[in-house]
């Protein structure tokens, strides 16, 4: 079931650490059909450089396994209180990416320190602390992502969401971006911050970017 999708997970998962949007097994990918109400997710546990399309499971927005032999990744609860309640969003990367955990270690919000920000909202909040996994931090990055698309997860990492994969990957990769040049502004003085006139423009502008 959903081979297609599952392939789509396993070289994302292999991005994150090309990309060093992670290290070991931090963070975890997802994708939801809506039409048959399925989460197909990335393995818990299971390194990126040996899963295969196999290790990825498919299961319900319970947690219930229906293809794989595998545990789905124990932040599924985060994954889906976002299917559930955002029909924009059908595709979810969590990364542990190292500027935004260090953003997030601080509880701070990324502002907006480039029009790149406008990828996920005029800002990205950070959402309260609770443990990995838990109905709580599902409910906490749920919260503080309600408009955005991005958050930032207290002591934690980075969550992004999208329409699909390879957008959410890009928001996820954009926004570790934009929060390294904020760390870097902040050791050296006070970044001037977009307004939030030029952000909403930016974000009309982004609608219309790229090829169609």
């Amino acid at each position: 079931m959903y081979m297609k999708e599952r392939k789509e997970i396993v070289d994302s998962c292999k991005m994150l650490i090309s990309r060093g949007l992670t290290k070991g097994t931090g963070g975890n990918i997802s994708i939801f059909n809506r039409e048959s109400g399925h989460m197909i997710i990335s393995p818990s546990g299971i390194g990126y450089d040996i899963m295969t399309s196999d290790d990825v499971v498919v299961c319900d927005l319970q947690g219930n396994v229906i293809a794989g032999d595998k545990k789905p990744s124990s932040e599924y609860p985060m994954h889906a209180i976002f299917y559930v309640k955002r029909t924009d969003i059908n595709a979810i990367v969590h990364t542990h990416s190292l500027n935004a955990t260090v953003l997030a270690s601080l509880r701070w919000e990324l502002p907006a320190i480039s029009y790149l920000v406008a990828y996920a909202g005029e800002n990205v909040r950070c959402a309260e602390y609770a443990s990995f996994g838990s109905p709580e931090l599902a409910t906490n990055a749920f919260e503080a992502m309600q408009d955005r698309q991005a958050v930032l997860l207290a002591n934690h990492g980075l969550l992004a969401g999208a329409n699909n994969l390879s957008t959410a990957f890009a928001i996820a990769e954009e926004i570790e971006f934009c929060c390294e040049v904020y760390v870097k502004a902040k050791a050296l003085g006070d970044p001037v911050i977009l307004d939030q006139t030029e952000m909403k423009h930016m974000a009309t502008k982004f609608k219309s970017y790229g090829q169609k």
